[in-house]
């Protein structure tokens, strides 16, 4: 989807072609009460910013206005992410720091930091590295940015050959 740019509108979280596309997702956001689930990117030209997800608790389509609603709100939501500097006062005050707050962009040297230890813990590319560490942080249900910092600090070691659960 964020490749292609293009919404992904699963109207029924219990059908086969969710459960192909997010198979531990659509079963563990259906034992949370989600029926439905409708991801809008978050675009601009090639610049890709992120995913909005829209859950409704029965299946069902998304309404003809609720998409056009949908769409508009992404919409809003990228700009205001892509615009985020200039609404908060820059980056000396405490502000954001190239459109990020200060917090984000700490994390965000981590995760990158961590990621590129990956790559030379598994032997694989970066793009592997990062699936590995979200899926990791997924699995053990805990925050990226405090997976990265376990590896960056060294008390988290994944493991080639696991799908995920590494150990300390």
């Amino acid at each position: 989807m964020l490749a292609s740019a293009a919404p992904v509108l699963a109207a029924d979280l219990a059908d086969q072609e969710p459960g192909r596309r997010w198979p531990g997702f659509a079963a563990s956001a259906g034992r949370l009460g989600a029926g439905a689930v409708f991801a809008f990117p978050l675009s601009i030209g090639a610049i890709r910013a992120g995913v909005i997800g829209l859950y409704r608790g029965t299946p069902g389509p998304l309404p003809h206005a609720g998409l056009g609603d949908a769409l508009i709100l992404a919409d809003a939501a990228t700009v205001l992410l892509l615009d985020g500097s200039r609404h908060d006062g820059g980056g000396a005050d405490g502000g954001a720091v190239d459109g990020q707050s200060p917090g984000l962009a700490v994390h965000r040297a981590e995760i990158d930091q961590a990621t590129g230890m990956l790559t030379i813990q598994l032997g694989v590319g970066m793009g592997e590295a990062f699936a590995r560490l979200r899926a990791y942080a997924y699995a053990h249900d805990r925050r990226l940015a405090d997976v990265a910092g376990d590896i960056v600090a060294r008390r988290l070691r994944l493991h080639p050959g696991t799908s995920g659960n590494g150990g300390p």
